[in-house]
């Protein structure tokens, strides 16, 4: 091996480049949704951010908490937040409508301009990976049991807290833990 070819390997090893997510440990960097708009959104396009992501539904008793989820995400994306939508018809067919017809409904009663994945399973067998995923990660008593359930995902793609259903998305106890992950 030539002396140039040499010191072209140990740069892109030290660039971090050559890296592979570890399979033993996966983070939730390691998983990718599809974009409300159909395309791929990799959850490592995050990494160094503070991601809530939340499983929801457009005729839920809960719906009016796309105000408070609209709110956090206002009040902290500028500081290194990312507030992610994950729509899902999984708890009594609440969310039946098209992508679009999501969005719009979204935008339209709520003012959403948070990032939306496209619908998802987040519970059963079936579950989206980074569901069943975050369900091994901290236990059954943290997996989705309605819409508007929510998990906090640290800088480094760790899960911090996970929120249930009736938890407003700016109850102190939220709004406390997701200002203790935020990147100084």
């Amino acid at each position: 091996m030539t002396f140039v070819r040499i010191l072209s390997l140990i740069g892109f090893l030290m660039s971090g480049a050559a890296m592979a997510a570890d399979p033993q440990n996966p983070t939730a960097h390691d998983f990718t949704f599809v974009g409300i708009d159909g395309q791929p959104l990799p959850l490592k396009t995050f990494a160094g951010k503070v991601v809530m992501i939340v499983n929801t539904a457009s005729q839920c008793g809960f719906t009016s908490q796309y105000t408070g989820l609209q709110d956090l995400w206002t009040r902290y994306r500028d500081k290194g937040f990312v507030l992610l939508g994950v729509p899902s018809n999984d708890f009594g067919g609440q969310e039946p409508g098209s992508e679009a017809e999501i969005k719009d409904f979204c935008e339209t009663n709520f003012s959403v301009d948070f990032p939306l994945t496209a619908k998802a399973v987040v519970s059963g067998d079936d579950a989206h990976p980074f569901y069943k995923w975050a369900g091994k990660e901290l236990g059954v008593v943290a997996k989705p049991r309605w819409n508007f359930h929510k998990y906090l995902v640290g800088p480094d793609g760790r899960l911090i807290d996970w929120f249930s259903t009736p938890t407003k998305p700016t109850a102190g106890r939220v709004i406390k833990a997701v200002e203790a992950a935020l990147p100084n």
